[in-house]
């Protein structure tokens, strides 16, 4: 099952928005197969595995990081490509909380024969498919806000001026980060100052993640550099002439407002999970860093800290509270070195809340 989940973590850039499933196949103490979920509409990892087994597959025991699914999507069900391939036995990770199969998987096989057994490895497998299980559990991705900043917690000078406070290994870990995101969210702010272009760069995974702006009064100028690459929503409080030029330049133009007159930020997550997304990367000014936080939306933060020091400047996060007791308090889940940044990340949502059946 370790191999199996390995093999799943080197698909996870290109499934989406299906979960990125590892399978081993093994008889008599041999892998005769093995494979990873391939790009949605693609063969599912036990597909793969079977092809590579060939005959060898019958009296295999499959192992597999989530419940084969059973019912016809893209593909057919790996349910019943198990059952015609001959496996013996079926191990798996994760009951899949996806109403379309919970639970029906492992029936179908056990009703053929097949010996079932499931929760090995059960909270690595949680942790590599939280995506997935957040948008199958709670309607709504996996939210990881990326905050960037020096040792005075500063994530920019007074003037807006924030490129670069880490150093390259920081921001090819970052790349890393996009990469895996079904979707990269951004503010306004961050837009009309720094004009990103919250694409993939460094390597090629075969697709790029939405881009999304909240940008209530719709201020995103149309020559922005994220338009220039295809698959940009911008999300606003309230529509506006600027609309249509807008949309002619590219961008999807959805209106979602709040009862305070902002955008709905847990809507837009409902939404966002509507459209299959499985995880959002957050990089965003101190604003709509502070408002996702005070909100309550974000599952995880993962800081890179700095070692420099800037003096006067912006907070990575925009918030006030009247008391200490109020205090945000995020699990340190990991800290590490990245070059000469430290790389933390803490996390608010335990995924064992995720499991729901699985």
């Amino acid at each position: 099952m370790q191999r199996a989940l390995m093999l799943a973590a080197q698909g996870q850039c290109m499934t989406t928005p299906n979960p990125s499933v590892g399978c081993v196949l093994v008889k008599d103490g041999v892998v005769v197969g093995e494979g990873h979920s391939q790009k949605a509409g693609g063969p599912h990892a036990e597909v793969m595995a079977m092809r590579i087994a060939g005959d060898a597959a019958r009296g295999a025991t499959a192992y597999v990081t989530l419940e084969p699914c059973s019912h016809h999507g893209r593909t057919p069900p790996c349910a019943d490509a198990l059952i015609a391939a001959g496996i013996a036995r079926v191990v798996v990770a994760l009951r899949d909380p996806n109403p379309l199969v919970a639970g029906q998987g492992l029936a179908r096989l056990s009703a053929a024969g097949i010996e079932v057994e499931s929760g090995v490895l059960h909270a690595a497998a949680l942790e590599h498919h939280r995506g997935f299980l957040s948008r199958m559990v709670r309607g709504r991705p996996w939210l990881r806000l990326k905050l960037a900043a020096s040792l005075d917690g500063r994530s920019a000078l007074k003037n807006g001026q924030s490129q670069w406070i880490t150093g390259p290994a920081a921001r090819a870990d970052v790349q890393q980060l996009r990469a895996r995101s079904c979707v990269m969210l951004t503010g306004i702010g961050t837009v009309l100052a720094d004009d990103p272009q919250l694409t993939v760069r460094d390597f090629d995974i075969g697709r790029q993640p939405l881009r999304v702006v909240v940008d209530s009064a719709l201020r995103t100028p149309p020559a922005a550099k994220l338009l220039q690459t295809p698959g940009v929503l911008i999300v606003a409080a309230a529509d506006s002439e600027r609309r249509a030029a807008l949309e002619a330049a590219g961008a999807e133009v959805n209106v979602l407002a709040g009862p305070d007159g902002r955008v709905d930020l847990p809507a837009l997550l409902l939404e966002l999970g509507r459209r299959g997304m499985n995880e959002v990367t957050v990089e965003a000014g101190g604003q709509l860093a502070g408002a996702v936080l005070l909100a309550g939306l974000a599952d995880e933060v993962v800081l890179y800290q700095a070692p420099v020091l800037i003096g006067e400047g912006q907070g990575m996060a925009q918030f006030n509270l009247t008391s200490l007791s109020d205090k945000l308090t995020p699990q340190v889940l990991e800290r590490r070195m990245v070059g000469a940044d430290e790389r933390i990340t803490l996390r608010f949502t335990a995924v064992s809340t995720l499991a729901g059946d699985a």
